[in-house]
């Protein structure tokens, strides 16, 4: 378990990790991604609504089900490992995209998951670009999430 500390941090303390052995990934396989430069993660529900007569009109709402989606975007940067492994995924379709992924938090929590890899973007732009590596990662079953503990 992580030590939980308090304050501000900035975006660049996260650590994420991808399995570069898909689903099948050990702790030796999860390796960094170099040059990414934007992080963003997106939480989507889906939702039954009904309405009962005893609510004279009114709708009622459930949530029941969940998704996340992380995206990445960078540089494309040849011979790192994550970097490698994330651009190799781009023309391939399957359980060939299937992998795991996990984000150590500034204050110690962690995310672990399942995810689809997409990529977005891998080449292109203006003649003067550094060529791309975009990508997003989506949940595939449930996340599990640690909370750092106080000690």
């Amino acid at each position: 378990m992580a030590t939980f500390t308090t304050g501000v941090f900035p975006v660049y303390d996260l650590v994420f990790k991808i399995g570069t052995k898909g689903e099948t990934s050990a702790d030796a396989d999860m390796k960094n991604i170099a040059e990414m430069d934007n992080f963003s993660m997106s939480v989507t529900s889906d939702t039954q609504e009904w309405n009962p007569m005893e609510a004279k009109g009114w709708r009622k709402l459930l949530v029941t089900a969940k998704a996340l989606t992380i995206s990445l975007s960078g540089k494309r940067s040849y011979g790192d490992n994550g970097n490698d492994y994330i651009a190799g995924l781009a023309l391939k379709n399957g359980r060939n995209c299937c992998s795991k992924m996990s984000i150590d938090f500034s204050n110690g929590d962690k995310l672990e998951m399942n995810c689809v890899v997409k990529v977005t973007n891998w080449v292109g732009g203006a003649s003067t670009d550094v060529q791309p590596l975009e990508f997003d990662l989506e949940s595939d079953g449930e996340p599990v999430f640690t909370a750092a503990t106080t000690e």
